[in-house]
């Protein structure tokens, strides 16, 4: 039975900072809800024994005591008393045992139960008295001091960026060189292994998917799956326990830091992948974890006409309330403390226009952008938006301000269309290769606000992508519902699997021709952990639940040609500035006739004009990148030579001759790099010969800037 709320000695404490604060003599509770009459702070010993306490003071809606004695370790809840009336959006509701917002660290698993929601099922508005305690995990008191010692920030330049998406435990549960102790957590992805992985890649910064603690829904328990990428959170401090070796009392905040520091000591940035605009509470009909039994109305977006509805900005039931200053507060607390306290080095904000939203539009220049601009830790990390949600006006691709990077689908869209053939695609994958200008120029920002990519862990692989036309998603248990149907894939002549020799040749040539794009193009490249290997998912395009072989990666049965093909690619870009210029091609239009920096040539080797841009059965053009005009300085101001570089693009199905374009700077070029593999690289070329070029092929040629080889 709980102990009554007065027979444990707890002081007023403070009211700042939220959340559990350890010190020397015990711990401080502060948890802000302006709508409880009185919150009981929750302690459970080792057998599970729940004593309740009542905090005893209120300062600005925060609720608040000290209790002596308490060590790291502690595990905790909260339990709200206030008001039930659902029609009002209040859901108050004290059988019910709350996660701290701030928890540093939760442990347990959750249980699903008809406990964990606060109304009767199926009476939305009839408060259910069952206590969820037993159901719940629990929020952990966390000692802080970690020993950092000469830790530093790589700090790599956006322009110079190559980005790793990867899935903590899918990147080494099937890796033999991780001890088995160690896959699937952050010590197996920061060991050396992986570590030595990524730097023979060049890849200088790694994208996690969400690591914040998050919980799976009950309709995949009960099909026996889970949510295998994380987008479910309910806990924004907290590193998600199951990815602990060192178990999750704590253990995992140490661990998730050690991983950092590790990461750094290789020269590689640690990002994370972050869900700020719902939780895992759902709609209405959905369970009460936290912020919904704290103070909903503050938390949550409601509806005008029925508070007891939310705004869905998400597609997941609920949108965090960003108009409300607590709710701003805890995510740019979450983000600070990310930054100052576990060293990670930016953020990728998840459906990120939904933090945008003031009333209903997407606002650029909302509360959410003005706290983070002006604030002296989160401006100076790397942030990236997702820059989309589901609802009316969602769409904000190319709308952010300046300080932001985005991913950039339209060039995933543009790049998949012109390497399956797709007519009218040419100008618009022109764009793309250069930066995407037609989004970006005329804001105040760089090639480096386009997060290039082709692939990402929603949809299909690489590999996938050019070996099935449909998705092949029924193992996730939802009749092929699931999944977007606008692949803009090609199966290269065979859905799936093949001995075919020829649709083998056309997916060898069409995934190396979409990665050489990639790395070769203005902007900041992201690979998808796996791509570099040849990675399948056998078609499924939405492997969100599949916590198995489907998504984890496939060491021992990897490409190694492709592997090295990859390496090849990222360290010619990095080598070389051409690819990866700061400031837009700016003195001369696009598709112009007088480019100096930048050539775009027909097959034939004239320069294209206006009306070769609108053939809509184009396939093929050269591209000219005159290294001797980059607008870049070195250390000392010194101006900045490269080798000019010249590609032959070819995506229809059959070869092509190219003649290498008359009135270049120089008229020797040798090949660099072949995607067909068909060539032998070092051939050496002059202007007015040809270069056949086999389909669905790239063929890279290197001019050695003067007084060099």
């Amino acid at each position: 039975m709980p102990a009554d709320p007065n027979s444990v000695p707890i002081w007023p404490g403070d009211y700042y900072p939220l959340g559990a604060t350890l010190g020397p003599d015990g711990v401080n509770f502060a948890v802000f809800s302006e709508i409880a009459t009185a919150i009981d702070l929750c302690l459970f010993a080792e057998d599970g024994v729940e004593q309740q306490i009542r905090l005893p003071e209120v300062t600005n809606g925060v609720h608040h005591g000290f209790v002596p004695g308490l060590k790291a370790g502690q595990a905790y809840g909260f339990r709200v008393h206030g008001p039930w009336n659902p029609g009002a959006g209040l859901r108050c509701n004290h059988a019910k045992l709350l996660l701290d917002p701030y928890a540093k660290a939760i442990s347990g698993e959750l249980t699903w139960d008809p406990a964990l929601f606060s109304h009767m099922q199926p009476a939305p508005r009839t408060i259910s008295t069952s206590d969820s305690a037993a159901m719940m995990p629990r929020s952990i008191v966390v000692a802080t001091e970690f020993e950092w010692g000469d830790d530093e920030r790589p700090n790599t330049p956006l322009h110079d960026t190559v980005i790793y998406e990867a899935h903590v435990k899918g990147m080494t549960m099937r890796h033999p060189d991780v001890p088995p102790d160690l896959r699937g957590t952050y010590a197996g992805l920061a060991s050396p292994p992986i570590i030595k992985h990524l730097q023979s890649l060049g890849v200088t910064t790694i994208e996690l998917l969400p690591i914040h603690h998050f919980v799976s829904e009950q309709h995949l328990v009960d099909l026996g799956l889970t949510n295998y990428w994380g987008y479910n959170s309910v806990g924004f401090f907290a590193p998600h326990g199951p990815y602990s070796a060192a178990g999750d009392q704590g253990g995992q905040v140490t661990e998730f830091k050690q991983m950092v520091k590790d990461f750094h000591r290789g020269g590689i940035e640690v990002i994370l992948d972050v869900v700020y605009n719902h939780t895992a509470e759902g709609n209405h009909l959905g369970p009460t974890f936290h912020l919904k039994g704290l103070d909903n109305p503050a938390y949550y977006r409601l509806a005008a006409a029925d508070p007891s509805k939310y705004v869905d900005y998400t597609g997941t039931g609920n949108s965090l309330n960003m108009r409300h200053a607590e709710t701003l507060r805890l995510m740019m607390d979450s983000l600070r403390y990310w930054v100052t306290e576990m060293h990670v080095d930016g953020f990728r904000f998840d459906l990120a226009a939904t933090l945008a939203r003031e009333l209903h539009a997407v606002d650029r220049l909302g509360s959410f952008f003005d706290l983070i601009h002006q604030d002296p830790v989160v401006s100076r990390v790397k942030l990236i938006a997702e820059p989309w949600d589901v609802g009316e006006g969602g769409y904000q691709v190319g709308n952010f301000p300046p300080l932001w990077s985005e991913w950039n689908d339209r060039y995933r869209d543009g790049v998949r269309d012109y390497w399956r053939g797709w007519d009218e695609s040419l100008a618009d994958f022109a764009y793309r290769f250069t930066g995407s200008s037609d989004l970006y120029g005329s804001s105040q920002r760089r090639p480096t606000a386009s997060i290039n990519f082709i692939t990402a862990h929603d949809g299909f692989t690489l590999q996938d992508l050019v070996s099935y036309d449909h998705k092949h998603n029924e193992a996730n248990g939802e009749d092929g519902r699931d999944g977007t149907n606008n692949n803009r894939s090609w199966n290269s002549g065979v859905e799936g699997p093949t001995d075919n020799p020829a649709v083998l040749r056309v997916r060898r040539a069409r995934a190396r021709s979409m990665l050489a794009t990639l790395f070769l193009s203005q902007g900041v490249p992201m690979l998808v952990a796996g791509d570099e290997m040849g990675r399948t998912q056998m078609g499924n395009n939405n492997a969100y639940a599949q916590d198995n072989e489907t998504s984890w990666l496939d060491w021992e049965g990897a490409d190694t040609e492709l592997l090295d093909f990859v390496r090849r690619l990222v360290l010619i870009r990095l080598k070389h500035r051409v690819f990866r210029r700061r400031r837009w091609f700016e003195d001369t239009p696009l598709h112009g006739e007088e480019a100096r920096e930048i050539g775009w040539h027909r097959p034939d080797g004239t320069l294209m004009n206006g009306e070769d841009w609108r053939v809509s059965y184009a396939k093929s053009l050269a591209v000219s990148l005159n290294g001797s005009m980059i607008p870049a300085r070195g250390p000392r101001g010194e101006p900045v030579q490269d080798d000019s570089f010249l590609l032959l693009f070819n995506s229809g199905g059959q070869p092509r001759p190219f003649l290498i374009p008359y009135g270049l700077p120089d008229d020797k070029w040798t090949i660099e790099l072949d995607t067909a593999m068909g060539r032998r690289e070092g051939d050496t070329y002059t202007a007015g010969d040809m270069v056949k070029v086999a389909s669905w092929s790239v063929v890279l040629l290197r001019q050695p800037r003067a007084g060099t080889s």
